[in-house]
């Protein structure tokens, strides 16, 4: 697989549609149902739990009720982002994810979250640049 710059990452990554920014401050609930999660992600409740099948190290301690209803707290979701990261943004196999995960998942996990940071940093740029062209 072809190493991309870090600079090639984030222009690939604001011309893919899939990308996804979860912004952590508005996660204020303890828990969160797997509905809610998927509309986060803007996918289906059944590919999370797939990928909770898939992932059982990474997935499969997710707090459960007497129903087996799944309850996701702010770490679950940060796992979650991560594997959506690696599977629908760099589109890597569940495989080539888990071998991944498993060779590398310090790197893996900072440079998810150097890229998140970009992403950040770039959203408020453009609101920064949005508020003045506003007060022109």
């Amino acid at each position: 697989m072809e190493q991309l710059s870090l600079f090639d990452q984030i222009k690939n990554l604001q011309e893919d549609k899939r990308a996804i920014v979860i912004d952590d401050s508005k996660l204020t609930k303890v828990y969160y149902t797997i509905t809610e999660v998927a509309e986060l992600f803007h996918v289906n409740a059944s590919l999370l739990r797939f990928w909770e099948k898939e992932f059982p190290v990474q997935l499969g301690h997710l707090k459960k009720n007497k129903k087996g209803d799944r309850f996701y707290n702010k770490q679950d979701i940060e796992k979650l982002k991560l594997l959506f990261h690696l599977i629908k943004e760099k589109r890597m196999t569940l495989e080539g994810a888990r071998a991944y995960l498993k060779e590398n998942r310090k790197k893996a996990k900072d440079e998810f979250d150097l890229i998140e940071n970009l992403e950040k940093v770039k959203g408020f740029l453009y609101e920064l640049k949005r508020n003045l062209s506003e007060s022109e």
